[in-house]
């Protein structure tokens, strides 16, 4: 239990401990941000570890130049595509055994050929809105795998949207993460990337369930 109260002290003060990482390990901070990005999307079972608030702290030590803006940009951007390609190959590979067999009580071929269909036809904006989603950007390149979402297209949408997910929120915090009223307001700022994402996932869920049900 320990290690889950670490956990949870470093994602809701993500500021202070990366802060200190800069301060008594220099440069090793790149592997570190590199390390959580990467695993936090290309290992489906790592859905909690931060994402949104972790880039936008990066940005704001960009903005102290304690850190480097292009190295960080770059290096976050290859975690984030690299992870979800990961992703969505275990995916793949999964998938197809899960599903070995067209009886079994774990595989439904009617099911199955939507998922496919779906994310073949709103897959791309899927992967590119799941990118801001807490949880979701972790299990969505996962299910596009399992899906057999086309590589091509899957690579596209998952380059643009970690584009925009790492220069969006690294820019910001770059851009603002400084001004005295957002360092007032941190913590703050912190849990409401934590929870209004989800909130809205939560909410989309039950409005699709209704929907089903209807």
């Amino acid at each position: 239990m320990d290690w889950l109260l670490w956990l949870l002290d470093f994602i809701l003060h993500v500021d202070a401990h990366l802060r200190a990482f800069v301060t008594d390990h220099g440069a090793w901070v790149y592997a570190l941000l590199f390390a959580i990005v990467f695993v936090e999307t290309g290992v489906v079972v790592m859905p909690f570890l931060p994402g949104d608030s972790l880039l936008f702290v990066a940005g704001a030590l960009c903005g102290l130049a304690l850190m480097s803006l292009p190295a960080t940009l770059v290096l976050l951007l290859a975690a984030a595509v690299l992870g979800d390609q990961v992703n969505c190959a275990i995916g793949r590979r999964v998938g197809p055994r899960v599903f070995r067999w067209e009886q079994s009580r774990w595989f439904n071929r009617r099911a199955f050929d939507q998922a496919h269909a779906f994310y073949e036809k709103y897959g791309g904006i899927t992967l590119i809105l799941a990118r801001f989603m807490p949880f979701l950007r972790t299990f969505v390149p996962f299910v596009a795998g399992v899906a057999q979402m086309s590589r091509t297209k899957f690579t596209l949408y998952n380059a643009a949207g970690g584009f925009l997910w790492v220069f969006g929120l690294v820019g910001a915090g770059f851009l603002f993460g400084n001004l005295p009223w957002v360092q007032d307001n941190l913590s703050k700022i912190i849990w409401a990337m934590i929870f209004v994402p989800g909130l809205i996932v939560l909410y989309g869920a039950w409005k699709a369930r209704g929907a089903a049900a209807t």
